[in-house]
């Protein structure tokens, strides 16, 4: 009864070691995953909020100019399309400088304004370009000004450049993890390795050895990606209280739920994939090479 009692024990110490050595691996995976879709988030939202001004020549009425923005809905990189007519733009210039430029002149001397952002794919410089010269030869259109190309193209390879630091850590602890997880499957394999031959002697094949073996760590990596998700809730939840409330609305909660949902595949296809390569290295070796 003692012998057996120790054997359970061990057993389940080494399952628990897995388990939260995994648990810890995917928890940081899942936190750089969210930190990439938290990031593309953010750059989808800079992007779409480059703006546009299309300023009419100051012979243009406010009717003229609305009637040239209706006709500009159907391009498909304007979004969002405002009108600033004359007289809004004309109280917009007295409140920001206190000059009040038709008492000044004798007439309103500011043109109907038509601003609008552009959809992701169209905020770099090429598109920009093209996009500032299609407009500027439009009747009525006195100038258009656009975001600096030098300033987006900076924006998108800064962008870039984070997407790669961050998925080669990802690919770094992928590969740590794996090597991690082996180990302590390889371990626990080990303790059990003349069962193992034991099961051999009495006609087991290697697949009925192994099914077990790879079943039981499937489970534990679920496991762990299940605690690791929870981990990662807990996180998200109490990020307000820690003064990072927009992480909230970085990170939708499909978005979340997908990430979970990885961690818990990856973490069931790790260890099941590290059990087989530990069991298949015990299942072919003779009984004196089991002592090494």
């Amino acid at each position: 009864m003692k012998k057996g009692k120790e054997v359970k024990i061990s057993y389940w110490a080494a399952h628990a070691t897995t388990i939260v050595s995994v648990t810890l691996v995917l928890l940081i995976l899942g936190i750089i995953a969210l930190i990439t879709m938290g990031a593309r988030h953010e750059t989808s939202r800079i992007r779409e909020s480059l703006e546009v001004s299309v300023i009419m020549a100051d012979s243009i009425s406010n009717d003229a100019a609305v009637r040239q923005m209706e006709s500009m809905r159907s391009l498909p990189y304007c979004k969002q399309l405002a009108i600033i007519s004359k007289e809004q733009a004309l109280a917009e210039w007295k409140a920001e400088t206190g000059e009040d430029l038709e008492e000044l002149f004798g007439v309103n001397p500011l043109s109907p304004e038509i601003t609008f952002t552009m959809p992701e794919q169209y905020s770099c410089q090429d598109s920009i370009v093209k996009i500032e010269k299609y407009l500027s030869a439009l009747p009525g259109v006195e100038e258009v000004a656009t975001p600096r190309g030098e300033m987006v193209d900076s924006m998108n390879a800064n962008i870039n450049k984070l997407g790669a630091i961050l998925g080669g850590i990802a690919v770094v602890l992928l590969i740590i993890s794996f090597v991690l997880i082996n180990n302590t499957v390889h371990l626990t394999i080990y303790a059990r390795r003349f069962t193992i031959h034991t099961m051999q002697l009495v006609g087991a094949t290697d697949g009925f050895i192994r099914r077990p073996v790879v079943t039981r760590n499937l489970l534990a990596g679920a496991l762990a990606g299940i605690f690791a998700s929870l981990l990662l809730w807990v996180c998200i939840y109490l990020a307000p209280q820690a003064g990072y409330a927009e992480i909230r609305n970085m990170i939708s909660w499909p978005v979340m739920g997908a990430v979970c949902a990885c961690l818990i595949i990856l973490g069931a296809l790790l260890c099941a994939i590290a059990a087989a390569i530990a069991t298949r290295h015990y299942l072919h070796k003779d009984y004196d090479q089991l002592f090494r």
